[in-house]
């Protein structure tokens, strides 16, 4: 009975990979409820835990541009006006667009978002138990792959089996049914993977999340300069109000 052992394939394939999954759900919600500490977020850490280190870096050429100390042009230039960076933050920026003053938005982005200053944001975050550590956001994503290969295995398995010569009294109805359990298994774990798993997969932990949530509430509206920015921070540059500096992040093809 050749489809029996396809069918035990089958079950320790979907078994395996969804143990997998559900022990690294519940690892990096340990490590959550274990280390985060609830406390206000400044704008570079709320940035971070909404978009990562990319935003980080268009906040701060919004920051600058909004204090007349940094010229963002409609056509995708970044010029500097003041050299002299008030944070790590900044002087990364102004690093990144060189010593000629001048150059085009999209580099100046990415050199920054890779700059020591967004690591150190990113590892002071992680030890608040706020950021998803590099490490476990690698080991659920490669959780959930293990688990939808596994499902195309099962289904690749279950249709072998109904290929091969089967008992006169086995109905291959009854062989598909059988195969259709540990599918289903496979298929459940990644509904669930999409509910419960997928927080984990994005910058902000679940106790991250829930203080962006706050911040969230109270960056509507532009009464003020810091409004304005926890806007951006926590939406991304779709949030900005002038249509000039909209148009110079446009250039680079920004999404938020």
């Amino acid at each position: 009975m050749l489809w029996v052992l396809f069918l035990l394939a089958a079950w320790a394939v979907a078994g395996s990979a969804c143990t997998r999954l559900c022990l690294a759900a519940v690892r990096a919600a340990a490590g959550d409820a274990a280390t985060a500490r609830v406390r206000e977020l400044t704008l570079y850490e709320a940035a971070f835990l909404s978009g990562g280190p990319r935003r980080v870096a268009d906040v701060t050429l919004v920051a600058m541009a909004r204090q007349r100390r940094l010229l963002l042009a409609r056509t995708g230039w970044a010029t500097v006006v003041d050299p002299r960076g008030r944070d790590e933050m900044e002087r990364s920026v102004i690093g990144a667009i060189g010593p000629e003053g001048q150059s085009r938005i999209a580099p100046v982005r990415s050199t920054a978002a890779a700059a020591d200053a967004v690591r150190g944001i990113a590892d002071g975050l992680v030890r608040a138990g706020l950021a998803v550590p590099d490490s476990a956001r690698t080991t659920v994503a490669a959780a959930v792959r293990q688990v939808r290969g596994a499902a195309l295995t099962v289904l690749a398995l279950g249709v072998a089996a109904l290929l091969t010569p089967l008992p006169p009294d086995m109905p291959r109805h009854l062989v598909a049914l059988w195969f259709a359990l540990p599918l289903a298994l496979a298929l459940s774990c990644l509904a669930l993977a999409r509910i419960e798993v997928h927080p984990y997969s994005r910058w902000a932990s679940p106790a991250g999340q829930r203080l962006l949530g706050t911040l969230a509430r109270t960056a509507d509206g532009d009464a003020d300069d810091r409004t304005y920015l926890t806007s951006v921070a926590v939406r991304g540059v779709s949030a900005i109000g002038e249509p000039d500096l909209r148009a110079a992040f446009a250039h680079r093809g920004a999404r938020g």
